[in-house]
């Protein structure tokens, strides 16, 4: 009986951390997307960059720990008219251990509302597909489906990002959508600053949501620098609030436009 009780301690325990890791590799790409696309004939080249100070520690269903690992991603997106343009995505994790490696690429396709329709709000709808490999995440084909809802009110901006992720193949193929909502909300100083704040969920199926501490929430103190014109800066240090969600992530993304 006692073997039966271990046994059972043990499986929910590792199911517990499958969904910890699941959660903690999606920090490639840390950014809450604005309704705008790439100008026509416009070109942007991005790097994300994050460190993770607090992670997950150990190795969980193959997929490695990202405790002190550092993400490069490179996003090149182009923008064929004034509402549709497709990005680019190349992920690549830095790290010891044998954790150094080209980890996957992603392609996402983006439309907006033109604004002919005189919106009140900007509106835009994304679909991204890709592949990652397995030891960086239990799903190594993937589909998200993000919509971007935005506002801005004199010096104030906000936006938000509904996001719908499933699993093509791999361990949560069979769990449906997830959702995972994210937030942005700064204001703008002379036109040179935007501190803010950006939030990151992620609550599960989207059909039965887990359990508070099995949810990832992330609350990112961020700045803007607005004042360079071809050029994009985002700076950002990052907390996690459950024990499902990696914690204290510094992140950087820097971009250039090209036409």
């Amino acid at each position: 009986m006692k073997k039966k009780i271990n046994y059972i301690i043990c499986t929910l325990f590792l199911i517990f951390h499958s969904e910890n890791i699941s959660i903690a590799q999606d920090n490639y790409e840390i950014q809450v997307y604005s309704s705008e696309t790439t100008e026509t004939g416009e070109t942007t080249m991005e790097l994300h960059s994050n460190f993770t100070f607090d992670g997950q520690k150990d190795t969980i269903n193959g997929v490695l720990p990202t405790n002190h690992i550092f993400h490069a991603t490179v996003e090149i997106t182009h923008g064929f008219n004034e509402w549709f343009e497709v990005g680019f995505y190349l992920f690549n994790a830095i790290g010891d251990n044998n954790r150094s490696n080209y980890v996957g690429s992603h392609i996402r396709l983006r439309v907006r509302a033109p604004e002919s329709w005189n919106l009140p709000i900007g509106l835009s709808l994304s679909a991204e597909v890709g592949y990652q490999k397995p030891e960086y995440g239990e799903d190594d084909w993937t589909l998200e489906i993000r919509a971007i809802i935005d506002k801005k009110i004199q010096n104030l901006y906000l936006s938000f990002n509904p996001t719908f992720d499933n699993s093509l193949h791999g361990l949560n193929k069979n769990n449906g959508f997830n959702f995972s909502p994210s937030f942005k909300i700064d204001y703008e100083i002379k036109k040179k600053f935007a501190p803010g704040l950006e939030y990151y969920g992620s609550l599960g199926s989207f059909n039965h949501f887990d359990n508070y501490q099995a949810q990832q929430h992330a609350l990112f103190f961020t700045i803007d620098v607005l004042s360079m014109e071809k050029w994009e800066l985002n700076l950002g240090y990052g907390i996690g609030f459950t024990k499902a969600t990696d914690n204290s992530i510094f992140k950087i993304i820097l971009g250039r436009k090209f036409k």
